[in-house]
């Protein structure tokens, strides 16, 4: 019998002893992470996803892999974030358009399909179109689609994303039937603007700082900037206040997620990582560099404003005609 105990105690040092000499469980991340981006290379979002992921590669001491997952005018991209594995190994920078796609029947996911960890940039619309075009002024543009419905094609995100939706507000703040322009839909504002270069479509409604290289170029030019104060960097382009009396401002924004069911600890890493690359010298000028608008809302916050804007937009999209 007491060698049975001896053996049994004898036993029970040992898990003890292999318990105390067990590593300890390696801290997040061990591993590369991905970031998954729902538009197309060359665009606005993938130069603030590119940059992020470069700066959270320093932060973390990880590759951080940019993905774009591109198709079902962003559907793919956006769930192809929310399906992944909640283990902070897959994030994503989701867009405006999440709070769009379901109202106008692209998909059943919604802002509520993630784990919101921060917002980051929101940028104003502008209408863009060749430098050759006979439009000189955002008057020129309307008067011609009010004289000819359903003659003109515009471009520069999926149908009934956030540039669709912008320049449908814009035209009907004017009077104008929003439908009476046709929409040709893109992977992104880098594919509309190369499509409106080469004539496919008359003109592009998207953010200045996607426009920025063409432009630049002295291929296409900016006849409005769709915010209540002139951009900083082409403080030259006139509000659509100042250019047609309408008071329409649209702005998309961008932010940070990873799909629901994220681990609290692992969220909390994320979000004082973003904080810190937000406040970094080196976003900032990059921000303000490229023209983006940068914007930052905590994890919290941007949960209360996905919330918000979700369903601000709802409301817009109805009048617009465009939600199902």
């Amino acid at each position: 019998m007491r060698q049975g105990w001896k053996a049994f105690l004898s036993g029970l040092a040992m898990v003890a002893l292999a318990g105390f000499a067990a590593p300890a469980q390696a801290a997040f991340p061990e591993r590369p992470i991905t970031l998954v981006v729902p538009w197309a290379a060359g665009g606005g979002t993938d130069a603030v996803s590119r940059m992020i992921g470069m700066l959270l590669e320093k932060e973390f001491g990880q590759p951080v892999n940019v993905v774009n997952r591109t198709g079902g005018n962003g559907v793919v991209g956006h769930q192809a974030i929310a399906t992944s594995k909640p283990d902070g190994y897959t994030i994503g920078l989701i867009t405006v358009e999440i709070n769009m796609m379901h109202w106008v029947g692209l998909t059943e996911l919604d802002y509520t399909g993630y784990t919101p960890l921060a917002l980051m940039n929101t940028d104003p619309a502008a209408i863009h179109v060749k430098s050759d075009s006979k439009y000189k002024t955002m008057n020129d543009l309307l008067d011609d689609i009010k004289a000819n419905p359903n003659k003109l094609k515009a471009s520069g995100t999926g149908q009934g994303g956030s540039w669709h939706l912008a320049l449908g507000g814009l035209l009907k703040s004017k009077g104008i039937n929003p439908l009476s322009v046709g929409w040709v839909p893109s992977t992104g504002a880098a594919t509309a603007l190369t499509d409106l270069a080469g004539g496919g479509v008359d003109f592009v409604s998207c953010s200045l700082p996607e426009a920025d290289s063409l432009s630049k170029a002295g291929r296409i030019r900016t006849l409005v900037f769709m915010d209540s104060k002139r951009s900083k960097v082409t403080p030259d382009v006139p509000t659509v206040k100042e250019a047609t009396g309408s008071d329409w401002t649209m702005v998309l924004w961008r932010g940070m997620v990873g799909p629901k069911g994220l681990p609290s600890d692992i969220a909390a890493k994320y979000e004082a990582a973003f904080k810190k690359i937000y406040d970094s010298s080196e976003y900032q000028e990059f921000m303000t560099k490229r023209g983006f608008g940068a914007v930052y809302a905590n994890a919290a916050d941007f949960a209360a404003f996905l919330a918000k804007d979700n369903k601000d937009l709802g409301t817009s999209l109805k009048d617009l005609g465009l939600a199902k």
